[in-house]
């Protein structure tokens, strides 16, 4: 595989989207490598696995950024949070999650995805979800749109789906990380069918090119790189993308937590889907 482009091909779009693209590559061979032998668990927090693959995708990915964008902040999952100090004040800021759906990694089920995504200003403008374990990813721009990247390189825009009646939706929720609360809203939406689905970028992958209506995590959806990547994802394929109150996501936010909620739909179903929520929304919220 080629290596990323060197810093001073970076002024454009283009360039910007292929480095983020040939970062993700790099970072999916190291593991896969991890992925195709025995390997150890480590837990940050009660259900909350890190192993190998996460760290050493966590290293390439911040030196390949850092050396292709000098200066921009990387705020990345496995990162010390002295390394990203002070990112809400610079203009651009890079999310990533080197491994999204660790839990279904050690499940060794291929539900496990690379995710980067910049933020320009207060939008989320590129991205890049990267599934190891398939052998596909999807790169996004805002302006330019979205795209299924196969292992040989061949590129197909994708849209999401044009459905407008909830009973006709199919919505993906999460495989490892559903309690009551959740479940309880999901049953009150009233659409045709609840997939579940490991990883976040997959998720907002399957909305993005139209094989469900939208992804929903209604009270909790993790920390900004489980989302940056999967927002422009959405936004560019033609959807909608906000927090669980139908606000966009606050990249510079005091707190890190996406504790407002995750909601991304084709767009035609958003308004329908979030009053639905808010006639469930605990009262703690």
């Amino acid at each position: 595989m080629s290596p990323p482009a060197s810093p001073d091909r970076t002024s454009s779009g283009d360039d910007t989207l292929e480095v983020l693209l040939a970062v993700a590559n790099e970072a999916a061979l190291i593991i896969n490598e991890v992925y195709s032998a025995p390997f150890s668990v480590d837990y940050k927090a009660p259900r909350d696995p890190v192993t190998v693959a996460d760290r050493r995708a966590n290293e390439l990915i911040c030196r390949r950024l850092g050396e292709a964008f000098p200066g921009v902040p990387v705020v990345a999952e496995e990162s010390e949070p002295e390394s990203f100090e002070g990112f809400r004040d610079a203009t651009r800021v890079f999310f990533v999650d080197p491994l999204d759906g660790t839990r279904e990694f050690v499940d060794r089920n291929g539900e496990f995805v690379v995710m980067i995504g910049l933020v320009d200003g207060e939008r989320a403008t590129h991205g890049v979800v990267h599934a190891p374990a398939r052998g596909v990813a999807y790169i996004a721009e805002l302006g330019r749109g979205a795209f299924r990247v196969e292992s040989d390189g061949t590129r197909t825009p994708i849209r999401t789906s044009d459905v407008k009646e909830l009973s006709r939706s199919s919505i993906v929720a999460s495989r490892s990380h559903r309690d009551a609360d959740v479940e309880r809203a999901l049953e009150i939406l009233g659409v045709a069918r609840v997939l579940a689905l490991g990883s976040a970028g997959l998720k907002g992958a399957e909305v993005a090119q139209g094989g469900a209506e939208a992804y929903v995590a209604p009270f909790y959806g993790g920390k900004r790189w489980d989302a940056c990547a999967v927002d422009v994802l959405v936004s560019a394929a033609g959807g909608r993308f906000t927090d669980g109150y139908g606000e966009p996501i606050d990249y510079r936010g005091a707190s890190l937590a996406n504790d407002r909620g995750l909601i991304a739909t084709n767009g035609l179903i958003h308004d329908a889907l979030l009053a639905r929520l808010a006639a469930h929304r605990p009262s703690t919220s």
